[in-house]
């Protein structure tokens, strides 16, 4: 019996999860504990967590090889191999068969980066073509090795590093730029949407010339023609000899300056998505209780629909049916021919983030303007705290919810966090009484199944 209670703990450490090192005295460390390398999974597992929260990577992870639907559904979650489906489309937009080739390339030359990353990768192409899923796919997919890998774009690195010259910061300057330049896999997404300042680029170079130089694995995402970027950092990514070049000249067919071609939505993603088609779970052993609530929830969403007025907040776990109950109310006001902007809060900021390409045909305050002035918004996975988001992205989030708070005009905001933990000028508008009506949905996760329609509509 002791034998088997001992057989666990580290013959080194003996359990303690740290050694010192055998050196002599007056070496440098001499005395000091270092972990031991019964924590190397640990110690793995914990950097790959710090860096997803570093780039908010929470917000893409449904972008995945497996929900990047062109010629193959690349991720057979059974088989692990290359699969054909039948949707030959990016974002909701049928290809044709020249677009279509080029994106069934970038997404298996992606795939295989994922697999073993080795050199750069650069994904060059147009606004909405697909660049930024496949880049986070390729996070995703190392981070589900507890590989680390940061995947951010290029205003909020710069962000993260001005922040740390503070003296309160939680990591040093040296400390941070030190890991972003050895860390094993860096994403750099949106390179050429920050600030074109001095230091800016002098940091971005920097950057680039330190991976360049240890020629480690580096992702970069741009709109832009590398011909604008900085001489020095244009150099490094168009070095031929470590990276490989993804074109993507595929029209972005949702922001073309009219209402109808604004359409961020790609509501037809969601199409599915009605009151009638919604799980009421009457199948499942939930308590009664708990089923009351969810067709009270329901109902409540379906009054919203039919007058919509003031701002409706879905607050509720992950995979509760937030989405799904969006999508209906959206469903429902475009029957109505209101005009609907359904879109993720994240993808609302990297449209805004466009705006400021040179060849950008809308200018930011037009395309602001469009989404204040939208009949019905509705923003799905908002998350809003003091850490998690840059001041820019928490600055235009504002003033898109304000302005509709402020002017009453309907909005939907569905949230997985807890109301309470929002910053406090997002959290007093989504709790005042007087303009906005809460839903908090109560029920566990869906298991999965094939969803049942709900009762009929009443009258």
């Amino acid at each position: 019996m002791s034998d088997e209670k001992t057989s666990d703990v580290c013959p080194i450490c003996g359990g303690l999860g740290i050694v010192g090192k055998d050196v002599p005295v007056g070496h440098p460390d001499f005395g000091k504990a270092f972990p031991c390398v019964c924590q190397a999974e640990t110690i793995k597992a914990r950097r790959a967590a710090r860096f997803r929260k570093l780039g908010h990577l929470d917000g893409y992870a449904d972008k995945t090889f497996a929900t990047f639907q062109v010629d193959y559904d690349l991720l057979d979650a059974e088989s692990g191999y290359l699969r054909e489906a039948c949707a030959p489309m990016v974002g909701g937009r049928r290809l044709d068969v020249e677009q279509r080739e080029q994106v069934n390339l970038a997404a298996k030359i992606a795939l295989r980066y994922a697999m073993q990353p080795e050199g750069w990768l650069l994904f060059k192409g147009t606004y909405g073509s697909g660049k930024t899923h496949l880049a986070a796919a390729i996070a995703n997919y190392r981070l589900a090795q507890t590989e680390p890998v940061l995947f951010i774009t290029a205003p909020d690195l710069l962000d993260h590093l001005r922040a740390a010259y503070a003296p309160n910061a939680e990591t040093a300057y040296d400390e941070l730029f030190e890991q972003l330049s050895t860390l094993p896999l860096v994403i750099l997404d949106d390179v050429g949407a920050e600030s074109p300042t001095a230091w800016a680029q002098e940091k971005l170079y920097q950057l680039f010339n330190r991976r360049h130089a240890a020629r480690l694995p580096t992702v970069i995402t741009t709109n832009r023609d590398p011909e604008a970027l900085d001489p020095r950092i244009r150099s490094r990514i168009l070095d031929y000899t470590l990276t490989q070049t993804v074109p993507l000249d595929i029209p972005d067919q949702r922001a073309m300056g009219s209402w109808r071609e604004l359409d961020l939505t790609n509501l037809d993603r969601y199409r599915d998505m009605t009151f009638e088609t919604f799980d009421l779970r009457h199948e499942e052993k939930l308590p009664d209780a708990e089923v009351k609530r969810l067709a009270g929830a329901v109902d409540t969403i379906w009054h919203f629909a039919e007058k919509p007025r003031g701002w409706l907040v879905i607050n509720g776990e992950p995979g509760t049916g937030k989405t799904h109950l969006a999508g209906a109310v959206a469903n429902e006001c475009k029957h109505a021919a209101q005009r609907v902007l359904f879109v993720a809060a994240t993808e609302l900021l990297d449209y805004l983030r466009a705006t400021f390409y040179p060849s950008s045909n809308v200018s930011f305050d037009q395309r602001l303007e469009e989404i204040k002035n939208a009949d019905v918004l509705i923003l799905d996975d908002l998350a809003v705290d003091g850490k998690a988001m840059s001041a820019w992205a928490r600055d235009k989030l504002y003033d898109v919810l304000i302005t509709r708070f402020d002017y009453d005009q309907p909005t939907v905001i569905t949230t997985a966090q807890k109301l309470a933990e929002m910053e406090p000028r997002f959290k007093s508008r989504a709790t005042n009484e007087a303009h906005s009506t809460i839903v908090t949905l109560t029920v566990p996760s869906y298991p999965g199944r094939k969803r049942t329609a709900a009762p009929p509509r009443r009258a």
